[in-house]
């Protein structure tokens, strides 16, 4: 069972900056690769950003590309998302995910493990 727990979340103005935190376990860092998830109300979770463990490569959806950036500090085992210029479709509850200790790959389906998540409110 991975070990993750989120931070950093709140309620900011159209424009706003957010940065959210995960700590990760050890094992867990070592997955295949880390990333965040979100789900707004009667919605489906959906994947926000991703980074690959062995090249560090990062991938994001359409609509966060050039606003969020995934990064993260390997000697603490923490996970970051930035999220610059926050619009109200952005607001959902935040998860950090690492896939299964089995798979192989990074798909959405091979996600299996989530914290309990951080809500991000974006309004005027």
């Amino acid at each position: 069972q991975a070990e993750l727990m989120e931070s950093g979340g709140g309620s900011v103005q159209p424009g706003g900056s957010l940065q959210l935190s995960c700590t990760v376990s050890a094992n867990t860092r070592r997955r295949h690769c880390l990333g965040w998830f979100r789900q707004a109300p009667g919605k489906e979770r959906e994947g926000v950003a991703l980074v690959y463990s062995d090249d560090g490569r990062k991938t994001y959806r359409d609509s966060v590309r050039g606003r969020f950036t995934i990064s993260q500090d390997t000697a603490k085992n923490v996970l970051y998302l930035q999220m610059n210029n926050l619009q109200p479709e952005d607001t959902a509850m935040y998860y950090c995910a690492a896939p299964h200790a089995y798979a192989t790959g990074c798909t959405t389906d091979d996600f299996g493990d989530f914290g309990r998540g951080t809500q991000v409110t974006v309004s005027s």
